[in-house]
C-alpha cells in the first residue's frame, strides 16, 4: 500500500506596524510566509503571481489598512516597446558588458551597494547595512537567483541586479549602481536588460515589485510598457491615464 507524504501546511503571519518606506506619515503592515523546502519554488511562484515578493527565504506583501497604495507590476516582455528615453539610455550603455552571476556576495559588489546607499538613500535602513548583512541578502535564496553585473570596457563595475528566474518570467529584487555614472539611467537600463533576457529566455513577464504612484522614488515603473497591474485580485492592462497621471510627479530615474 502506498502512503503519500502528507504536505506541510503553510503558515502566514501579519507583522507590526512600521514607519512605510515609500509615504511619509504612513504606517506599513505586511504578511509573510517563509519559502523553504522542495516547495520553495512552485510557492513562491504562485505568491509571485498574487503580487508577493522575495527578501531572503521570505514572501511578502503589503497589507496596510485603509492603504491601497502599493500596486504589484510587471512588464509583458514580448511586447514591450521602449520610448525615446529608453531608446536614448540603451544607446548610452551599448558598451556595458552583463553577465549573470552565481548568488555569491563579493567584497566589491558590496563597495559598491555601499556607495549607492549613501549616495541615494542615506536615511534608509539600508545604509547602515555591513558586509554581512549583504551577503545575506543575496545568499540567503531558497530559489534560483542571479546577481547580474554590469561592467564596462575596463571591467569595472557599475552596477548590479539581484534577480530571481521564475516560471513565467524575471524578478528584479534590488539593484544598485555607481552614483558617479548617474548620467547613464542604470536603474532603467538594467531593467531593459532583463527585458531583453526575458524575450531571449522565452519568458512572458518581468516584475518590477510595486508600482507606488504617490511616491517618486518608485513612480517610474509605470515607464516600461505595456505593462500590467494586479488589482482586484486580476493582472490588468495599465492603462495611459493611469501611467501618465503618475508620471507627471515624478522627473527622476531608478
Amino acid at each position: 500500500m502506498h502512503q503519500r507524504s502528507a504536505r506541510r501546511p503553510q503558515f502566514f503571519y501579519t507583522t507590526a506596524p512600521l514607519p512605510c518606506p515609500y509615504l511619509a506619515g504612513r504606517t506599513e503592515r505586511k504578511i509573510v510566509t517563509e519559502l523553504t523546502g522542495p516547495e520553495a519554488e512552485p510557492l513562491h511562484d504562485r505568491l509571485s503571481r498574487a503580487g508577493f515578493r522575495r527578501s531572503h527565504n521570505i514572501a511578502y506583501s503589503p497589507v496596510c489598512p485603509g492603504c491601497q497604495a502599493c500596486i504589484p507590476i510587471r512588464i509583458v516582455a514580448g511586447a514591450f516597446e521602449p520610448d525615446r528615453t529608453q531608446r536614448r539610455i540603451a544607446r548610452a550603455n551599448v558598451d556595458l558588458i552583463a553577465a549573470e552571476m552565481p548568488p555569491r556576495a563579493t567584497a566589491e559588489q558590496f563597495a559598491l551597494f555601499h556607495r549607492y546607499q549613501k549616495a541615494r538613500h542615506s536615511d534608509g535602513d539600508m545604509a547602515a547595512m555591513g558586509f554581512y548583512d549583504y551577503r545575506a541578502m543575496v545568499e540567503d535564496t531558497p530559489i534560483s537567483t542571479a546577481l547580474v553585473e554590469f561592467r564596462d570596457a575596463a571591467d569595472r563595475l557599475l552596477g548590479g541586479c539581484l534577480t530571481d528566474r521564475l516560471s513565467d518570467g524575471l524578478s528584479a529584487v534590488y539593484s544598485f549602481y555607481d552614483p558617479a555614472t548617474e548620467k547613464r539611467s542604470l536603474g532603467t537600463y538594467a531593467v531593459l536588460w532583463l527585458v531583453d533576457r526575458a524575450r531571449e529566455l522565452s519568458l512572458p513577464y518581468v516584475y518590477l515589485g510595486y508600482w507606488v504612484p504617490e511616491s517618486r522614488k518608485m513612480a517610474y515603473k509605470a515607464r516600461f510598457r505595456p505593462s500590467e497591474v494586479l488589482m482586484g485580485g486580476l493582472w490588468r492592462v495599465l492603462g495611459e491615464d493611469a501611467a501618465h497621471s503618475s508620471l507627471a510627479m515624478t522627473s527622476v530615474d531608478a
